[in-house]
């Protein structure tokens, strides 16, 4: 292929590099230029194109993705048609993605502008996600370029369907575990199995001890369980414990125990009878993503797992972190030196207010957002934000001369949680907790600010404080560094509750009485708190 300006004269045909402009349409990129286009660019002005012109063994873009992507298709994949040089490829069915990576690698390897992109290998996927893409970034590529890229990533990638399973369960009992938290385990274990079509088809609650579980696993499979899993109430934490032993008195065979992946570690994996059987970590009581996922996924899709392949998992297998595990992998270390943020909250539209901007209406002479600013720089902190966006000028002002550092949200109208981005956004590098003070919320007061950041600095597990007035939670809230990612991502106007809702383990209460849900967002409720605008 050869690319480069090409006189109009000798245009036609050539495939155009960059969209151009004519009174009467446009000429998109990889437009086949025609006898009439390269006449009317004349006419306009212009003398050359840059543009690309194929040779003799040339495969051009879209026939040359189509050919690429039709070749690395195997079992369970779809493929769609190819367009601007690129065909996708989607799973046809659930189930675990299987890619050659040493066969993808090596297609990549022959020409950069041939190239082939897919989800993480072994990606749990869903009927028609797509699973990979073949991409051609030039105009054309060489027929033999590409036929070495079509031989080296033949068939490299395939869906391994999910398989329904009868799941004998067995869970052993202690004095310290509860049977909401059985019951909720259960569920949760359910709620995985939904995707396989796979099925509890019993569950065993029975001592924690082996003689008990290898009777309990010894009923199932011969009830017809197809697969066990066994979930102990107290973690197993070596080859001898409870769950492994119970594998070897019922005649089974323990293949691996651990796993490098976290949440995950305590995995064992075993086999009875020709029965899969899995030992869940503790951490599978939680529905986030842990090890006993990869595993268990891999297993229902019929996906060769042993040793070796779990071994191999560390790379990637460093998971987010569970709140609910009873021991946190990283312990807080605070220190009365940890650098707190306020930020307050400032930006929205007071669409409830029916009109006018709620934090300039006064309560007691002060602005509603003076108030909340007074409370944030009495409390001392390392930095304090204001986030604005509607009025946000006006809002501004109120506070100028407190010293507080103020941030516009060009996208306030989008909800709380895009001004909880920008304030993110704004944090001081070496920021350890931030308090996100709501600015409709006057009674909230320095002390109480102060009373939250040292129950942080005094509580190893406190990630997350949280106020609350009679027990039920409201606002400010405090956060360790450890959620800066979630806050900076939120999506929506639901700010940050299920956060909180996912990780209870982190979660510090201080009661600080009705202040902690008293938001000024109606004029009914300024007025019974004794507010007013202006004027009014």
């Amino acid at each position: 292929m050869k690319f480069g300006p090409v006189p109009l004269d000798q245009a036609a045909g050539c495939i155009l590099a960059h969209k151009t402009n004519l009174p009467d349409r446009v000429l998109k990129k990889g437009h086949v230029l025609t006898a009439e286009d390269c006449r009317d660019l004349l006419r306009h002005g212009l003398t050359a194109l840059v543009a690309a012109r194929l040779e003799p063994g040339d495969v051009e873009e879209d026939e040359a993705a189509r050919r690429l992507g039709h070749a690395a298709r195997g079992t369970a994949v779809g493929e769609d048609t190819a367009f601007t040089g690129r065909m996708n490829l989607y799973a046809d069915t659930a189930g675990i993605l299987v890619v050659d990576t040493d066969a993808v690698k090596a297609a990549n390897r022959i020409d950069p502008a041939i190239t082939f992109a897919t989800l993480p290998n072994h990606s749990k996927v869903m009927a028609d996600r797509m699973i990979a893409t073949a991409k051609i970034i030039s105009f054309a590529v060489s027929h033999s370029d590409l036929q070495r890229a079509q031989d080296a990533v033949r068939g490299a990638v395939r869906v391994a369907a999910f398989r329904p399973r009868k799941v004998g369960l067995v869970a052993t009992c202690l004095p310290h575990l509860k049977t909401k938290t059985m019951d909720k385990t259960r569920r949760v274990l359910e709620d995985r199995l939904r995707v396989s079509g796979s099925t509890i088809l019993a569950e065993a609650r029975v001592p924690h001890d082996e003689a008990s579980v290898a009777e309990a696993m010894a009923s199932h499979v011969s009830a017809g369980a197809d697969f066990l899993i066994l979930f102990g109430a107290s973690a197993v934490v070596d080859r001898l414990d409870v769950l492994p032993a119970a594998v070897d008195l019922a005649g089974g065979t323990v293949s691996h125990l651990g796993m490098p992946v976290d949440p995950g570690n305590l995995l064992m994996l075993a086999d009875l009878e020709g029965v899969p059987v899995l030992g869940a970590p503790g951490c599978a009581r939680s529905p986030k993503e842990n090890g006993f996922d990869w595993v268990l996924d891999r297993l229902l899709a019929d996906v060769e797992t042993g040793p070796d392949d779990i071994t191999a998992m560390g790379v990637g297998g460093l998971l987010m972190e569970i709140g609910t595990r009873p021991q946190p992998r990283e312990v807080k270390r605070p220190t009365p030196a940890s650098r707190i943020t306020v930020m307050i909250l400032g930006a929205g539209k007071s669409t409830r207010m029916g009109g006018p901007n709620k934090l300039l209406a006064k309560l007691n002479g002060k602005s509603l957002v003076r108030h909340a600013g007074e409370a944030a720089i009495g409390a001392a902190p390392s930095q304090t934000l204001l986030v604005t966006g509607h009025l946000g000028e006006q809002v501004s002002a109120e506070v100028a001369d407190l010293g507080i550092t103020t941030v516009f949200n060009p996208d306030f109208e989008d909800g709380m949680a895009s001004s909880i981005r920008t304030g993110m956004k704004a944090l001081d590098p070496d920021t350890d907790a931030v308090v996100i003070l709501l600015g409709d919320m006057p009674m909230i007061t320095s002390a109480d600010i102060q009373t939250m950041i040292e129950t942080y600095r005094n509580n190893a597990d406190g990630l997350i404080v949280a106020a609350t007035a009679d027990g039920k939670r409201g606002n400010p809230v405090l956060w360790d560094k450890r959620f800066f990612h979630d806050l900076a991502t939120l999506r929506g106007d639901i700010g940050a509750r299920h956060i909180i809702a996912e990780n209870p383990g982190f979660v510090a209460e201080v009661e600080l009485g009705p202040a902690a849900r008293l938001d000024l967002d109606t004029p009914e409720a300024l007025k019974d708190a004794g507010g007013s605008f202006e004027g009014q």
